[in-house]
């Protein structure tokens, strides 16, 4: 496996993007949450042009994550590499690590930074919720998430093999808790104990704010309930995507949406506090 990971070509991570990609637009098919009533190819097309920036992006800072990861290999440093573990206690160690920081935090701190959010909101303005829009990310955005991720390296000591693990890991997961697919209620409640399942991660694209201000987990569910984010929604059916002040029809092409940051909303600001719950909602902590 380590030897998998350190020397695996830029073609199998695609596949593996692409693969499970793929898989779960099929699932999606035949299982779907909702049915939306939409151009099903033409969202993706848009959602798919931001995977295109965030590989221009993690591409041309792909040196920092590479120089990151072998200098602490070198080095020894970072904690991981101080508490001289076995190498699987270490594998499992960074894996939980990379997506505390580099998934979990960051994203919780887009939330609740103002200038942030107006960058990552555009993954919020989506209306129809599938496994693409696990790939709709301003490019800026994607800064903010190399960055965290080059910080999770440095701190904890992360090989160059273990990152890549991950984030092959987290490619796919990212499209698997976005996936529009129907779980059996009890499947989907088990493996949100350990793992963000579909609608659990639903529950977050609420238009109610506070709803999107939870699950913030990409990997493990662990997170949230360990830092109180956790949110519980009985019937996710009810959930209605988006934000109230994006429904219009343009915001959900590629044009608007880059723009969205530099935007004025009629109030200002972004007006989500003044949102109502749906009666038939209920929030379980």
């Amino acid at each position: 496996m380590v030897s998998f990971f350190e020397n695996i070509p830029s073609y199998y991570r695609t596949a593996i993007l692409a693969g499970g990609l793929l898989l779960l637009w099929i699932i999606e098919g035949l299982i779907p949450r909702f049915r939306f009533k939409g151009n099903r190819y033409r969202h993706a097309g848009s959602n798919l042009f931001f995977t295109l920036t965030t590989i221009v992006v993690n591409t041309t800072f792909a040196f920092l994550i590479v120089k990151a990861s072998q200098w602490t290999s070198e080095a020894k440093f970072g904690l991981l590499y101080w508490l001289q573990l076995p190498l699987w206690l270490h594998t499992i160690l960074a894996v939980l690590m990379l997506d505390l920081i580099g998934a979990y935090l960051i994203h919780l701190v887009q939330h609740k930074t103002a200038w942030m959010w107006h960058f990552h909101k555009i993954h919020h303005i989506d209306t129809q919720i599938d496994a693409t829009t696990a790939l709709r990310h301003h490019p800026v955005e994607s800064l903010f998430r190399v960055g965290a991720l080059f910080i999770a390296i440095l701190t904890m000591g992360v090989p160059f093999w273990m990152v890549m693990m991950y984030q092959s890991l987290s490619a796919f997961m990212s499209q698997f808790n976005h996936a529009n697919i129907h779980l059996p209620k009890w499947l989907d409640n088990t493996l949100s104990w350990v793992i963000v399942s579909p609608d659990m991660h639903k529950v977050h694209h609420s238009h109610y704010q506070p709803e999107t201000d939870s699950n913030y987990a990409n990997i493990f569910s662990v997170w949230d309930r360990l830092f109180g984010t956790f949110v519980v929604i009985p019937d996710t059916t009810s959930i209605r995507y988006g934000l109230d002040e994006y429904q219009a029809p343009r915001y959900q092409e590629i044009g608007p949406l880059l723009k969205v940051p530099w935007e004025q909303t009629l109030a200002g600001e972004d007006n989500r506090s003044g949102q109502q719950k749906p009666a038939d909602n209920t929030i379980i902590p």
